[in-house]
């Protein structure tokens, strides 16, 4: 069983990368074919499960970083066509400049940042569920 708050806090943090998400199929969502099992973007429910593009975060305790915990920023492309390294760190960089904008939006209450973390992008700052 989770903590209330912390169902609260997973259900923002979805509804903010729903949000990264179409803004970058926007832009790069036509730049490559759509991997042949994946659905069209706005086809299904979830923005994750269609459309070229799935972002999202996932928690790391941080151990051996030097930024610590926090939830690194994940994205991933369903495409069997070649992409350069150079056009995934403009999509990362753009993903991350987003979720910055959008952090303040979705989480006035908190201090959260994103900054490189080796070869990923990292939301670190206060993860704490607060009194009562």
């Amino acid at each position: 069983m989770w903590h209330p708050k912390t169902v609260e806090f997973d259900d923002r943090m979805k509804k903010l990368f729903d949000e990264v998400d179409n803004y970058i199929e926007d832009i790069y969502g036509d730049k490559y074919l759509l991997h042949p099992a994946r659905l069209p973007r706005g086809e299904a429910a979830n923005p994750e499960m269609d459309g070229l593009f799935n972002i999202g975060a996932n928690f790391t305790p941080g151990f051996g970083s030097e930024l610590g915990r926090g939830y690194i920023i994940d994205v991933s492309m369903s495409t069997l066509e070649k992409v350069s390294e150079n056009v995934r760190k403009e999509i990362y960089e753009a993903a991350a400049r987003k979720v910055r904008e959008l952090l303040p939006i979705h989480f006035p209450e908190r201090e959260l940042t994103v900054n490189r973390d080796k070869n990923h992008y990292k939301i670190t700052g206060d993860f704490s569920l607060g009194g009562t």
